[in-house]
């Protein structure tokens, strides 16, 4: 069995190689340039990027900007197109930089002689030196000449990139989907579970407050209600009388009446009552 994979990965690495050694610079429609060489700090520093998309145009090939809207058929297939960059090699006294092209598959295809400058304001030596490598790529007189191999290659490549690209929009559609009805789900048992507190008449019309548990905390005198902040609400006092509190700071009372606790109080001369949730 491993033999048989072995013999299987050397005939596919024979077939590729013999695939890319019949290929040229001819074979490849479009040079994508970078908005930045790593040599440089900026963007675009000197317009070195701007002066390499112009020379490799002026050289017969169909230069673009990295990240710009690209043709349809190289959006479509994008081993029509070749990835270039300039590097530099530090020398004394001179500035030397050389092309590279990759396709799409980082394989090198295309390797300059450096050009040389020894100019030694960099604007003007990083010019020179561009100018001067360029010079090599156009004794080549590139013409395109498309390559059945490439592009049936590349296109088997777009497709599962494509089938790809759609089972990962799928993907997040159906987790969107799982999100919203997980939330729903929440929102459905929230609801349940509210305590619904029935209206008391007594004196004043009860008002019923929200299902927010009180929880009680034992202090000398009596206790202390907390919510689950935990935040202090109420601060009760024992009476003479079971279940029955005076409330700290505030002209109230909290008593039990059968199975819920109230808490009235006075606002002007109207005296109100609410029913409260009360863990002791």
């Amino acid at each position: 069995m491993k033999i048989k994979l072995l013999l299987s990965g050397i005939f596919f690495l024979l077939i590729s190689t013999n695939i890319f050694s019949q290929t040229s610079l001819n074979n490849y429609k479009y040079v994508i340039v970078p908005d930045k060489f790593d040599f440089l700090n900026e963007k675009n520093q000197y317009r070195i990027n701007e002066l390499a998309e112009f020379l490799f145009n002026k050289y017969g090939f169909t230069a673009l900007t990295e990240g710009e809207d690209y043709p349809e058929d190289l959006t479509n297939n994008r081993c029509l197109g070749l990835k270039s960059d300039l590097l530099k090699e530090s020398k004394m006294f001179k500035t030397r930089l050389k092309i590279e092209l990759k396709d799409c598959n980082d394989r090198l295809v295309y390797v300059s002689n450096y050009g040389e400058s020894r100019e030694k304001e960099y604007e003007t030596a990083y010019v020179e030196a561009v100018r001067a490598t360029f010079k090599h790529l156009e004794a080549l007189n590139y013409a395109y000449e498309p390559n059945t191999q490439i592009t049936s290659i590349s296109t088997s490549t777009t497709t599962n990139q494509n089938s790809n690209n759609t089972k990962f929009v799928q993907e997040i559609k159906d987790l969107k989907e799982e999100i919203e009805n997980l939330k729903k789900e929440k929102t459905e048992v929230i609801k349940a579970q509210e305590v619904i507190v029935p209206e008391i008449k007594e004196k004043e019309e009860t008002k019923v407050v929200a299902s927010n548990v009180l929880y009680a905390q034992e202090t000398s005198n009596g206790f202390q209600l907390v919510d689950s902040s935990p935040k202090v609400v109420y601060k009760i006092k024992n009476t003479g009388l079971n279940d029955v509190f005076l409330v700290e700071n505030k002209s109230a009372i909290i008593y039990k009446k059968e199975d819920k606790w109230i808490i009235e109080f006075y606002s002007g001369d109207s005296l109100k009552s609410e029913v409260l949730n009360i863990k002791f």
